[in-house]
């Protein structure tokens, strides 16, 4: 065990009233919130945004992969821009840009500058996320950690399922005339008020010998994961050119590079972008690789089964909605039991998530097999109430034994590094969407097709849980008491 001496907290909720500690939570968890949903919530909104702005096939895809580019660039620098500068004054001006993007985004009336407020947004997400894990980290104890972290999985996980029924409802509900537009402009009061009471709740905190950023580092991990991202995001539209399969390799690369950087870095006495001391904890480095098959399967899995439903069984996208309610109670119901479970279980906990969810849909591809586009409503949506529960066991446990890891001082640049495996996961789980699900299933295809696919694909998600079984070997086992 080592002890903290690099960061410093003033002042530290838990040595005052709960009613600090509460209100922190609140505050950073509506953050998150704010992000999960803007990750997804445009989905179901884009052919409204298209007709409402008069944008292109290219601009609509920009619309989208924007917002996820930025952000998952962002995230690492982020994560240290909190810890140098201070994580309260990061997250309160990530969170003030973010509301006003999203203000920009509700009254864009041209594509090009919606494009240009989602860039901004993402790069505010970028500030913001890490700083949302790393106050956690450093303002609960380790005995109420747990259930912070727990919390914050059931925000990231119902953000990102809810996002797209949302967009669907607000878009469809036409609220005051505005159509697509509330979307965005529904995170300006959320927005706001995180600032308010963050300026008066959050405790400062900071590695306590701050020292200057790394611009060097900065330019290496920005241009390697954008060398990654954005082939994945966009190779799919442009049928995978060679460019698309070569610029991950030299991602790859400068990657490489980048950690030869950091540890010179660090060796002389430099602060690092990324803290290599993290990388020597067996469970961080597990749970990280965790994370991001857990972004990969949830990426491919999500996609392919909202495909599933209005394409294979013709179901309406209110009928569809039903199935990501089901998800959400089942992954609120896991995460609430992952608090009470991982501090005595450990790994258990989430491993057990895997084989529940991995054995669910086991029995959810034999219906498909047996029904096909017969297939009832309520065994459609019912079995994701128990694959939700498992997805919920694993996202709130994981992240609290992964980044419990790190000490204080280096609590953002984990956060940064954790959040950044999963949007680099949920980016391949996407551009594995075509590999897996659309080769078997070509764009307009119906019916048969499309619900023989989706069986298909379910064996890849599956496949892909028990690896995160194997790679939860790695976190804590269970925690001796007394």
């Amino acid at each position: 065990m080592s002890t903290d001496t690099s960061s410093s907290v003033q002042p530290r909720p838990a040595a005052g009233p709960g009613r600090a500690r509460t209100l922190t939570l609140i505050v950073v968890l509506a953050a998150e919130l704010m992000n999960a949903l803007d990750g997804s919530i445009v989905d179901t909104a884009l052919p409204s945004i298209r007709d409402g702005i008069g944008a292109s096939s290219a601009a609509v895809q920009w619309i989208h992969a924007a917002y996820s580019l930025t952000f998952a660039l962002g995230l690492i620098t982020g994560g240290r821009l909190g810890d140098l500068y201070g994580r309260k004054r990061v997250f309160l001006l990530g969170t003030g840009a973010f509301t006003a993007a999203s203000a920009v985004c509700g009254l864009a009336g041209t594509p090009d500058l919606l494009v240009a407020a989602r860039i901004v947004q993402g790069g505010a997400a970028a500030a913001m996320v890490p700083q949302v894990l790393a106050t956690l980290h450093v303002t609960f104890d380790k005995g109420s950690r747990a259930r912070a972290f727990g919390l914050y999985g059931t925000v990231m996980s119902l953000g990102s399922v809810l996002g797209p029924v949302l967009g669907g409802v607000i878009t469809g509900a036409d609220l005051f005339g505005l159509g697509w537009r509330p979307i965005f402009l529904i995170n300006l009061p959320i927005g706001l008020a995180a600032v308010l009471l963050g300026l008066r709740c959050i405790p400062e905190s900071r590695e306590h010998n701050a020292r200057r950023l790394d611009p060097l580092g900065m330019a290496l991990s920005g241009l390697g994961l954008l060398l990654i991202a954005y082939p994945l995001t966009v190779g799919a539209e442009h049928h995978w050119p060679a460019w698309s399969l070569f610029m991950p390799a030299a991602g790859l690369a400068v990657l490489a590079v980048f950690v030869l950087q950091q540890k010179a870095r660090s060796a002389r006495g430099a602060a690092p972008l990324v803290v290599p001391a993290l990388f020597r904890s067996r469970a961080f480095c597990g749970g990280l690789a965790a994370q991001l098959v857990f972004g990969l399967l949830s990426g491919v899995f999500f996609l392919s089964w909202t495909l599933f439903m209005q394409d294979g069984l013709g179901l309406s996208p209110g009928q569809a909605a039903l199935g990501f309610v089901m998800a959400s109670l089942g992954e609120m119901a896991g995460a609430w039991l992952a608090m009470s479970l991982a501090a005595r279980q450990g790994r258990r906990a989430p491993q057990a998530g895997a084989l529940l969810a991995a054995a669910t849909l086991g029995s959810y591809a034999w219906l498909i097999a047996d029904r096909g586009t017969g297939l009832p409503l309520v065994w459609t949506v019912a079995p994701m109430l128990v694959v939700g529960l498992g997805l919920g066991l694993i996202g709130a446990a994981l992240a609290e034994m992964t980044l419990g890891q790190a000490d204080h001082g280096s609590a953002g640049s984990a956060s940064g590094v954790f959040n950044t495996s999963t949007q680099l996961g949920i980016a391949l789980g996407t551009a594995l969407t075509s590999v897996v699900f659309f080769a078997r299933c070509p764009a307009g295809s119906r019916g048969t097709t499309v619900t023989t696919a989706f069986a298909g694909t379910i064996w890849y998600v599956i496949g892909a849980l028990l690896a995160m079984w194997a790679l939860m070997l790695l976190l804590p086992g269970r925690r001796r008491t007394g």
